[in-house]
């Protein structure tokens, strides 16, 4: 260490791990920086993401006692939770107007009262961004899409370009507003909003409302069946649009202006929105999407992504870490779009920026290394696929084909040996092949305090009762059926289903089998996998000669 080095201060923590270690959200934390002049100093980091030593934040949480009771923020929540359940969105409008002064429906009073607590320390906009920030948190951790994930939205603040003064943003499919306000924060930029849920978008404008930003409309409705907006033409529109919806009002729409690049198919609802939001930007206006990988290659697709390379509109093309969509492990790309300038709709730009961080810590840095970007010709994009993908291109520049193919192959002989181990052993039952009347539901066990409902699957919540199996009875095709709707919509609630009644012992042994076929289950997944990457490399390399036959 030199003499000019900083003292070592021990691990460093952030925002959102303080965050964690008190039970709060990061916008709790946020407010104790500009509430309390004994919080404890940055250690090291950037302005906007200081980074703090742990043994003084454990030691001012103490002091204060924030780690050791439950906080009003969480006792607010929690009654929200009991009050709403699965409408917290109603329930973040309805404490949203109050805070903001409107009339709407009346507070359970549990919420009221603990609402009324914590607006006599807090100020409102601090109170509405901590409960929206508890809403994405809970919607993460549930797998839900209702929520345009905070990664998705850090992905496209870091992407989307700088805006000029007064400039217009737009989402078509706005949510609860997070990506639309996190992109345009400057006051003065003009927002405009729609949502099919009328719920969401009033929570959006209400908390638009309390964060001072008068510049923003939101309204409900359905963007592409009921346009809203079909005048505004915006310096940059962002969307997270909604993914594998194929009723999407194709058949009503087929003569719509909007399509000017094709008529997208039932199939490819996400490429009506990007033709939708590509309609409502101005001569040199940009797009934004987060859109499924499955759209950068798809087969029905083929033909408007041609008019997009054609035309010079697609700029970028940013294949994002995997998990930043935290409700699915699919792959997500950002697409970037330009309108060009000229009245024939064309643009002189002769590439796409191909940009691959899948192999990058969501969490991690946004900005590329070299060898993570290529700007590919348009003319190597128009084949008989148009294959979108940024690693389909670069890799055929930056790859180890040699190296690569033999750490797979052993990786998925290594797979393979493991799954082998995995399958149990079982031996002919005494059952009939169905479930018998020795049962039990589920409901009746949640009644009695057995089973609690955590997450997206229930658990147990006694130890007369083994998880892994009631689990492994709860995905059976008996009680699949069973979580099924009408309409095919599959969720496993379990409260209809039924599992046999058996010792606990019995119980772990029976666990023990499912555990190991979920694990076996997942293994198969991640051998599909594997098979695809090996075989697609292995005609890679052969065909650009990077790979041989043994002789």
């Amino acid at each position: 260490m030199t003499d000019n080095a900083a003292p070592s201060v021990g691990p460093l923590v952030t925002a959102s791990e303080i965050a964690r270690l008190a039970g709060v959200t990061r916008a709790a934390v946020s407010n104790w920086r500009r509430r309390y002049e004994d919080f404890p100093a940055p250690a090291a980091g950037a302005a906007n993401s200081p980074l703090y030593a742990l043994a003084e934040v454990q030691e001012w949480l103490d002091k204060q006692r924030k780690g050791q009771e439950v906080s009003p923020e969480v006792e607010l929540w929690q009654a929200m939770r009991a009050a709403y359940g699965e409408q917290m969105i109603a329930g973040l409008a309805a404490v949203a107007a109050v805070l903001a002064g409107e009339a709407g429906p009346g507070l359970a009073d549990d919420v009221s009262l603990r609402m009324q607590e914590l607006t006599r320390t807090e100020e409102p906009v601090d109170l509405v961004n901590g409960l929206t920030e508890r809403f994405m948190d809970s919607a993460r951790r549930a797998g839900s899409d209702q929520v345009t994930p905070e990664r998705v939205v850090r992905a496209v603040c870091h992407f989307a370009p700088e805006l000029p003064a007064d400039a217009t943003v737009f989402d078509p499919a706005c949510g609860t507003g997070v990506l639309l306000l996190s992109v345009a924060s400057e006051a003065g930029t003009h927002c405009r909003g729609q949502e099919t849920d009328a719920g969401s978008a009033r929570f959006a404008q209400l908390r638009a409302g309390l964060l001072g930003r008068s510049d923003v409309r939101i309204v409900a409705g359905d963007s592409l069946r009921a346009d809203a907006w079909p005048d505004l033409k915006a310096d940059l529109v962002v969307c997270d649009p909604p993914a594998g919806v194929t009723e999407w009002g194709r058949e009503e729409l087929l003569l719509d202006p909007r399509w000017e690049l094709g008529v997208p198919s039932k199939a490819e609802g996400e490429l009506a929105w990007l033709q939708h939001a590509y309609a409502h930007t101005k001569p040199g206006g940009q797009v934004f999407m987060a859109m499924p990988a499955s759209a950068a290659y798809r087969k029905a697709g083929r033909r408007i992504r041609s008019e997009l390379v054609r035309r010079g509109i697609l700029r970028h093309m940013v294949a994002l870490p995997p998990g930043t969509a935290t409700s699915h492990a699919l792959p997500v790309h950002l697409w970037c779009l330009r309108r060009p300038e000229n009245t024939a709709g064309t643009d002189t730009n002769h590439t796409v920026r191909m940009v691959d961080l899948t192999g990058n810590n969501p969490e991690g840095s946004l900005e590329p290394r070299p060898d993570q970007v290529a700007d590919v010709p348009l003319i190597e994009l128009l084949d008989d696929t148009v294959d979108l993908t940024p690693g389909s291109h670069l890799r055929s520049r930056h790859r180890d084909y040699p190296g690569e193919y033999a750490a797979l192959r052993k990786e998925l002989e290594d797979q393979i040996r493991r799954l082998t181990a995995l399958v149990p052993e079982l031996v002919a039952g005494g059952g009939t092949g169905s479930l018998d009347a020795a049962t039990i539901s589920v409901a009746d066990l949640a009644r009695a305090g057995l089973v609690a409902y955590e997450g997206p699957e229930p658990v147990s919540a006694s130890e007369q009762l083994d998880t892994d199996y009631l689990q492994g009875f709860l995905h059976s095709s008996v009680n699949a059926r069973r979580s099924t709707s009408a309409s095919g919509t599959y969720r496993l609630d379990g409260r209809g289903s039924r599992i046999p009644r058996m010792g606990i012992d019995d119980q772990r042994r029976y666990g023990s089998v499912f555990r190991a076929l979920a694990t076996f289950e997942e293994g198969m997944r991640k051998v599909d996998e594997l098979s695809r990457q090996l075989t697609e490399i292995a005609r890679d390399g052969l065909a650009t000669g990077a790979l041989a036959p043994h002789e």
